[in-house]
This record gives structure tokens, sequence and C-alpha cells, in this order.
């Protein structure tokens, strides 16, 4: 029987049959290549790479703030926290992220006299990460079994213990591979912020670009940076998803 090819010589043989493939797709196109005119701008792409860590960073810290605390009130007793935390979750995600960036920064910016593009985009693409967040840790958190509950509450703990102690920590290995995906989702959505003239990654792809006329040569660099960004992050949900599906608390090594 012929063995099985190992998972690493699967992924290296793909990835040179999609380069193959878009090697040949390039070089069909009648097109006069010029990297060296882009080259010049390097520091443009340096400098947008380096906001687009910066302003993913925090809009990550903020949407995973907002979401284990909006998360946790949605599963509450309080009926205020519940309601607020729907009314959080239903806005945010039933409404789109450029809309969100638009009001956040023609509407409330202004009411707060911020006029940084860079702390309202940071703030937007946080609220709007954090109520997808919201949604997977209220799913986690009733993934559990009732009778951890009931367990629980019948030992004497509180409601509040019970989450705290009992329930949270079971429900954090499965709340963790989706919110991972998350943050994968927030650093792409940070595109979006060029439209507040944020010079992120694809605000600066578009100054090259409008600058020296290469559309070819500005913006595949960009997809090859964007993915630079979000390899890491998918390969580490992949990584976790299989330590979940193998009963490990920690990822495997």
């Amino acid at each position: 029987m012929i063995p099985s090819p190992s998972r690493p010589a699967v992924r290296l043989f793909l990835l040179a049959a999609v380069a193959g493939m878009l090697w040949f797709v390039l070089s069909r196109i009648r097109y006069h290549w010029d990297f060296g005119a882009v080259w010049a701008y390097r520091e443009i792409f340096l400098a947008g790479f380096g906001l687009t860590v910066a302003v993913s960073v925090g809009a990550i810290a903020l949407g995973l703030a907002l979401g284990l605390a909006s998360g946790l009130a949605s599963v509450s007793d309080n009926v205020w926290l519940t309601e607020i935390a729907a009314l959080y979750v239903g806005t945010f995600r039933g409404t789109p992220l450029l809309v969100q960036i638009l009001i956040f920064y023609f509407c409330v910016g202004v009411v707060v006299h911020v006029d940084s593009p860079y702390l309202i985009g940071t703030a937007a693409l946080g609220f709007f990460s954090g109520a997808y967040i919201s949604e997977m840790v209220r799913a986690g958190v009733e993934s559990v079994d009732k009778g951890q509950w009931e367990t629980a509450l019948s030992s004497g703990l509180t409601r509040r213990q019970t989450l705290c102690y009992v329930v949270f920590p079971q429900a954090l290995r499965r709340i963790v591979p989706p919110v991972t995906g998350q943050f994968v989702s927030c650093i792409k959505d940070s595109s979006l912020l060029s439209v507040i003239s944020v010079r992120e990654l694809t605000k600066a792809a578009e100054v090259v670009n409008a600058t020296t006329y290469r559309t070819f040569e500005a913006y595949l660099p960009l997809a090859l940076l964007y993915l630079l960004l979000t390899w890491p992050l998918s390969h580490l949900t992949g990584r976790l998803e299989k330590g979940i599906r193998n009963g490990n608390a920690m990822i495997p090594r």
C-alpha cells in the first residue's frame, strides 16, 4: 500500500502549485512589471504595517474586554444587564462595519471631542469585534451541561460563584478557538479604516498606487503583508481546535 504523504509535504506541494498557477496567469498579462517603483516607497508600506498591527492589537484588546463583559452579562440573572447586552450585540452585529466606522468618526468623535482617526478607528473595530465575541462567550457558557449549574448551586455556591469558578473555566476551552478566529477577522477588517484616512496597510497601498500608477505592484505586496499577519493566528486557531477535539486544555505540542 502506498504510504500517505505527510501534512507538511502536502502543504508545500499545494503552495508550490498555487504559486505556479499565479505565475502562469500573471506572465500571460501584457504588462510591464516594475517593482522598483514601489520598492522606493517601502517605508510607507512598513509604516502602514506597523500601524495596522497597533490598531488591530488595540481593537482586539478592547473587543475582548467588551465581549467578555457583554457575554457574561447576557447569561446573568439581571434583566437590565441581559437587555443591555442584547441591545449592544444586536446593534453592532446588525449594521455594516463600514457604516459604524463612519458614524464613529463623523458623529461620535464630534460629540466626545476626539478628532484622531486612529483612536476612532480602533474604538469602532473594538466595539464591532466585541459584539461577536460576546455571542461566542454566551454560546460557550450555555453549552456547559446544566447539571454543572445544579450541582454547584446545590452545594451552596451562589450563581455568580458558579459562573466564575465552575462554568466559565469549562466554557473557556470552547470559547478560545472562535475568539482567536475573530482576531484574524479584526486584522482584515482594519483595512476599512482607510475610508477615514487611517494610513494602515490598505491606505498605504492606495497612496503608493496613486503616486506610482503601478496598481499590480502596489496591491500584491498588500495581500502578502496581510497574509503575514493573519497566517500565524489562523494556524493557532487550527491547533486550538485540534486540542479541544483531543480533549486537551493546552495547545497540542
